[in-house]
């Protein structure tokens, strides 16, 4: 039996969610970044899949902006990298892990050196990596007191920079913000002379302006705000829509989904969209008894989500909204001017780091400007 070629959709006929990504407010969000750095150098943090929007498109928008240092977190991360930019400087942040010296050097990849272990292991090689040194994270780097032993490694090697990473930038008020900016500027007596990094996105809108040498912003370049409770300065960059598969009418005291997690208290008109937590929507905008689910924007009115989010599929109540905008077949808008991913994170009692990077790939992907 001859078997039957795959059928080709029309344009738009499998677009069940759309994830559009605008890669002109990308650049504007890094130009912004990098007025507000200056006279600092500005760099990309594109780890995780450049947060979730994919890496090369994301690189090849920000190096067209003028951006040429990136950091990563893994090596293969690196090497999606290096397969778009020979020229990109490129950081791992996770340091040396499993990966040969050897290896890394000849990929031109500089490692983020995080141990004593690893700056003698890369002094071997005589290339170029970064120190970084742990002030308040207590995740990855080195102690203070290692600083004379790591310098005096880091002679056989060209030291591109000494950086910490701010665990606190969210809040300006909070102490460890001071506690962490003094301890770096006491590391950095150890290394006259040495460029120094240590604002991330929310550290650069601090007011002690930790910008150092090179800012490391990464969330707010995809649209995050890293001004949490403050207006958000950066411009959104993913929209997040998906049609309406069918609607329904319920009464008073009937149910919606599995365990029966939500029960009408009026004549209901609900709209069912193919999207759930195997795309990224997290199974807690749902909501529960004690707070408010999210919302998508159907028309103009921002409509909750009712009953548990399921693995592909997501119930709205649409009885509020134009019932021609609430048809089969027309879009809902998950996220976009109105809702953004920060709004998203909170009414799903998670972060917009998580909302971002988990974006799923059975969206149809639509890249626009750049």
């Amino acid at each position: 039996m001859t078997a039957q070629p795959a059928p080709v959709l029309e344009p738009g006929l499998d677009e069940s969610a759309l994830l559009s990504i605008n890669l002109s407010a990308l650049r504007q969000n890094w130009r912004d970044l990098a007025r507000l750095s200056a006279p600092a150098i500005c760099s990309a943090v594109v780890k995780a899949d450049g947060y979730g929007l994919g890496l090369e498109p994301v690189l090849r928008a920000l190096q067209a902006e003028g951006c040429t240092t990136f950091f990563v977190a893994v090596i293969s991360e690196a090497l999606r990298v290096r397969a778009v930019s020979r020229d990109a400087t490129v950081y791992l942040l996770n340091g040396l892990a499993q990966e040969t010296p050897a290896g890394l050097a000849a990929l031109g990849v500089r490692p983020v050196l995080n141990t004593l272990a690893e700056v003698a292991a890369w002094a071997e090689t005589g290339r170029p990596a970064a120190l970084h040194f742990d002030t308040g994270m207590n995740r990855l780097g080195l102690a203070p007191a290692d600083a004379s032993r790591a310098l005096e490694l880091a002679r056989r090697f060209p030291l591109s920079f000494v950086m910490s990473h701010l665990a606190c930038a969210g809040d300006p008020v909070d102490p460890l913000n001071a506690r962490q900016i003094a301890a770096f500027g006491a590391i950095l007596g150890a290394f006259p002379g040495v460029a120094a990094s240590l604002a991330n996105s929310s550290g650069i809108f601090l007011p002690q302006r930790p910008h150092c040498d090179l800012t490391r912003p990464g969330y707010a370049l995809y649209g995050g705000n890293p001004t949490p409770g403050r207006a958000n300065p950066m411009r959104p960059v993913v929209r997040l829509a998906a049609r309406i598969l069918a609607t329904r009418e319920i009464g008073a005291g009937e149910q919606v989904g599995y365990d029966a997690a939500w029960t009408a208290t009026r004549p209901t008109r609900l709209a069912t969209i193919g999207l759930g937590y195997a795309d990224g929507l997290p199974l807690s905008a749902s909501g529960d008894p004690t707070r408010a689910p999210a919302a998508a924007e159907v028309g103009e009115t921002l409509c909750p989500f009712v009953g548990r989010i399921s693995m592909d599929l997501s119930v709205i109540d649409v009885t509020d909204a134009p019932e021609g905008a609430a048809a089969r077949g027309e879009w809902v808008e998950i996220l976009g001017e109105r809702i953004g991913v920060d709004d998203l994170a909170e009414r799903s009692q998670t972060i917009g780091y998580e909302i971002l990077t988990r974006l799923g790939r059975r969206y149809v992907r639509r890249y626009v400007g750049g």
